[in-house]
């Protein structure tokens, strides 16, 4: 890191640190004045969470050369839908966008993301058990994009979680049943492209967590895959597959 950028990003972290604190007496200067810590006003005097968000962009608008856009309503693939009710994050754009490049636009969606029962193995087992009617890709990029694609996803959709973890085991070798899960996948998300995670206005803060095991599923290492859920209220804030 050059000295030109120490400084830099020590003025931004200085900055960023007076939105968060003010002085104790607005008329002392002193480099040395305690900054605020618990605020013991009476409830009257107190300011709401909008002049506190206003004083933080003008402070940011002092600083730096910024564009105050508004109220969030996409960023990164992720669609942000406010009513009276709550909020809902999806990624309904970015999941038909993907629908119509894999040239799935026309099919009829799946109301499971994955067969029931179904078993994918590597390679090397299929070799080994003398399996010979699930051959390897040619191409693979196709498939690794997919499931990446797919992987980003889980964001808003925790619903696709266990299938994504299986696929995304296989991106070195995949072979055809891959291939098939994975538009299979795809058939799915596109029948439920406007769901996603919605946080209610009114909620509680109560913390509640899920997990459950697979025993022993991977047929080749004979290793458990792990879920769990936790939700804060009503809201899934945190949720994952793993083998």
């Amino acid at each position: 890191m050059t000295q030109d950028s120490e400084v830099e990003n020590w003025e931004t972290q200085v900055m960023l640190l007076s939105v968060e604190t003010m002085e104790a007496n607005p008329e002392d200067n002193s480099p040395h004045a305690p900054t605020r810590g618990i605020d013991a006003s009476p409830p009257s005097e107190h300011r709401s969470s909008k002049d506190l968000i206003d004083e933080a962009k003008q402070t940011l608008h002092n600083n730096f050369k910024v564009k105050d856009l508004g109220e969030l309503k996409y960023f990164l693939g992720i669609e942000v839908l406010r009513s009276q009710k709550g909020i809902l994050l999806n990624q309904r754009k970015y999941t038909l966008e993907l629908v119509s490049d894999v040239g799935l636009s026309g099919t009829k969606p799946v109301f499971t993301p994955l067969e029931a029962n179904i078993k994918l193995t590597t390679a090397e087992y299929d070799k080994l058990t003398g399996y010979t009617d699930d051959p390897l890709l040619e191409d693979i990029s196709s498939y690794q994009n997919l499931v990446e694609k797919l992987i980003y996803l889980t964001i808003t959709k925790p619903d696709i979680c266990f299938t994504v973890q299986v696929l995304s085991q296989f991106m070195q070798q995949p072979k055809r049943s891959y291939w098939d899960a994975s538009l299979r996948v795809t058939k799915y998300i596109k029948g439920c492209s406007d769901l996603g995670i919605f946080m209610p206005k009114n909620s509680t803060i109560q913390l509640t967590a899920f997990c459950d095991a697979d025993w022993a599923a991977c047929p080749k290492t004979r290793c458990s895959v792990t879920v769990y859920a936790i939700k804060l209220g009503d809201s899934l804030i945190s949720w994952k597959s793993k083998k």
